[in-house]
């Protein structure tokens, strides 16, 4: 496993969903701590390719998560996102099982973290027992579609039930904001994913236009060393 994640302390990971322009604004702002990971999001590398990657890696130098979020096709996504920079990279939960042994067999390989997101599926459990190896994390995950529905929440329980068998690392995602951070770590968390968000985004998060310095410091204040 690479250098990054230590058991029994908490991370926060700063999700970039839009485009260059907002991360040359905002991870700046950022001073480095290894507590915090820093995500090229799924639509930032729509928009920006492998170079968004690349990109965020020159400006930070701790871990990066690349959210791609694979489906099939494991081997050659790990590698070009390695390539790139990425330190964690996330594939789908509802991927063919013979996806996930070869992802995370892979991101062994590179010496990266394997992230397993569980968006959309019902139990979480069901796709862990058939895989090989366990992947380094597990991300429990309300999708940003899901945000505006008033019954979807973040499912809260799937921790313990994870947790309670397989020795790996959880993240959670899905709405959060600085105010609710606690409550991700309170419920089991060793990750708390917040996205950063446009003035036009009707999605929850940091806003762009923040005084980052002073909310991460906050942040980090709840974290705990």
């Amino acid at each position: 496993m690479p250098v990054g994640l230590t058991p029994d302390r908490r991370y926060i990971q700063i999700a970039f969903n839009d485009d260059i322009r907002q991360v040359r604004k905002v991870l700046p702002q950022i001073r480095y701590d290894p507590r915090i990971w820093i995500e090229a999001g799924t639509p930032y590398i729509k928009k920006e390719g492998v170079r968004g990657i690349s990109y965020i890696r020159r400006m930070w130098r701790g871990i990066v998560v690349a959210d791609l979020k694979i489906t099939d096709g494991a081997v050659d996504e790990v590698n070009f996102a390695v390539n790139a920079g990425a330190g964690a990279i996330t594939a789908m939960g509802s991927s063919p099982t013979a996806t996930l042994d070869r992802f995370i067999a892979t991101c062994r390989t590179r010496n990266v973290y394997s992230m397993i997101d569980m968006l959309g599926v019902s139990d979480p459990m069901k796709r862990l027992q058939p895989l090989k190896a366990k992947p380094d994390c597990v991300v429990i995950h309300k999708g940003r579609d899901e945000e505006s529905v008033a019954r979807s929440i973040i499912r809260y329980r799937d921790i313990s039930k994870i947790r309670g068998k397989y020795d790996v690392f959880i993240s959670v995602a899905g709405g959060l904001v600085p105010l609710r951070v606690r409550t991700a770590y309170f419920n089991g968390a060793d990750i708390a994913i917040i996205n950063v968000i446009r003035s036009s985004d009707t999605n929850e998060g940091i806003h762009e236009n923040s005084n980052f310095h002073q909310i991460i410091s906050k942040i980090l204040s709840e974290v705990g060393q």
